[in-house]
């Protein structure tokens, strides 16, 4: 049996509860090295065996499962922030699929909503977005023409670009040619609930030079919109002149 367990955007105590539990209990874990906060793999019991998919390809992790899957042992393949997002777990599904070996998945915070919380800022306000697409730039791997920035940036929705922290200069082109105004607001959230975490606010035409100023190219998720902006309208939900199935309108 295997547990893809999303180890959330970066501070330990991020994870779930259910997902620290698998990693108590497994007899080996696979991680992505190159991303997730090390101090997780402290919640590991004596002897559990640990590999670092970094170093590994798709055949050797899944020949790594399918050796410990052949033994009952328990297994968790631990992922960055949420396994559905950018995590390439969909080819190791299909790999165990083909092989007969169970899995189950175990969700995790993303950065998304970790670069939310650092910003104190909600995604969708009532007069300004009710839609959040998360994308990023094509790069080493291709963009569906269909998804190109300018066509998303069209909606004038919150958008969230991962994997894109390298080439906020191309973006913030590829943004403005789509429609968003130079003065949007936007953000750069380096290592979301890491230690050294890093929050820069900015405007659209900004980002670029706030990138490079800061050193900043990987790592890291940027998010553009009016969300970030201070003019919204307020909810229905706590209005008083607005009814729910548990109070009614006062006027």
């Amino acid at each position: 049996m295997v547990d893809f367990v999303g180890a959330g955007c970066g501070a330990a105590d991020l994870i779930t509860l259910r997902g620290k539990r698998l990693l108590e209990n497994a007899d080996m874990v696979i991680y992505t090295g190159s991303l997730i906060n090390k101090e997780l793999l402290g919640f590991t019991k004596p002897g559990c065996e640990l590999f670092d998919s970094a170093y590994m390809t798709l055949d050797e992790v899944i020949s790594k499962i399918k050796e410990a899957d052949a033994q009952n042992k328990k297994i968790v393949r631990l992922h960055t922030g949420d396994p559905s997002i950018y995590g390439a777990v969909r080819e190791q599904f299909d790999r165990l699929d083909q092989l007969g070996i169970e899995y189950a998945v175990c969700p995790g915070v993303s950065s998304l909503f970790g670069a939310a919380a650092a910003l104190k800022a909600e995604y969708t306000l009532p007069g300004v977005s009710q839609t959040v697409i998360i994308t990023r730039m094509a790069g080493r791997t291709p963009v569906p023409e269909r998804e190109s920035i300018e066509s998303l940036a069209a909606h004038k929705a919150t958008m969230a670009v991962f994997l894109s922290a390298s080439m906020t200069d191309r973006l913030t082109e590829q943004l403005i040619a789509g429609g968003c105004e130079p003065s949007t607001p936007a953000a750069i959230v380096y290592k979301a609930s890491w230690q050294d975490e890093k929050v820069i606010r900015c405007t659209l035409s900004e980002l670029s030079q706030k990138a490079e100023q800061n050193g900043i190219k990987k790592t890291a998720i940027i998010i553009v919109g009016d969300c970030l902006g201070n003019a919204y309208s307020l909810s229905k939900l706590y209005d008083e002149s607005f009814s729910t199935g548990y109070r009614k309108a006062k006027k």
